[in-house]
């Protein structure tokens, strides 16, 4: 998928933003499924409060989603891109651990009721994701199912060395 085409969907479903919180943008073959990716208003309004929604960066960070989540390589190696896993336990926290975890998953939000509630799961289910790009990282929750996995993407991270 080209970024053109990325930029494209993202325009046609903000109007779709205006009224839910979360709505499908596209979906990715992977080995073992598929991929459904869901952008948030929480994501559109941080992406449009630091300058970046529909940036080059956004898009090949939304590009990356391509990859999938791969539970046998469920962490990020150095210099990969793909979708990995934001676990509480790295030490020291960072930021991205602080936008997901404090100020999202564990505040709670009202978003994350309605994300468990749009995939019939519990909010203690939802893993917490990051789609790696080389300048940017998206944060989300993951939600596998039988027939595709659903990446949620509620905020970013462009900070360094994260």
């Amino acid at each position: 998928m080209e970024l053109l085409t990325l930029k494209t969907q993202l325009s046609q479903i903000e109007a779709e933003l205006d009224k839910a919180p979360v709505v499908e943008l596209c979906r990715f073959d992977v080995s073992g499924g598929k991929v459904v990716v869901w952008i948030t208003h929480r994501l559109r309004r941080s992406c449009r409060r630091g300058k970046v929604w529909k940036s080059n960066a956004m898009l090949t960070a939304l590009k990356n989603a391509r990859y999938g989540f791969d539970r046998t390589r469920p962490r990020s190696r150095g210099g990969a891109d793909g979708v990995f896993l934001l676990d509480r336990g790295f030490q020291p926290p960072n930021e991205m651990m602080r936008k997901l975890f404090d100020r999202f998953l564990d505040k709670p939000d009202p978003l994350v009721a309605v994300i468990a509630s749009r995939f019939a799961v519990r909010a203690e289910d939802l893993v917490a994701v990051r789609v790696v790009s080389h300048h940017m990282r998206l944060l989300g929750v993951l939600v596998e199912g039988d027939r595709a996995s659903h990446l949620v993407l509620v905020d970013y991270d462009d900070t360094e060395g994260g």
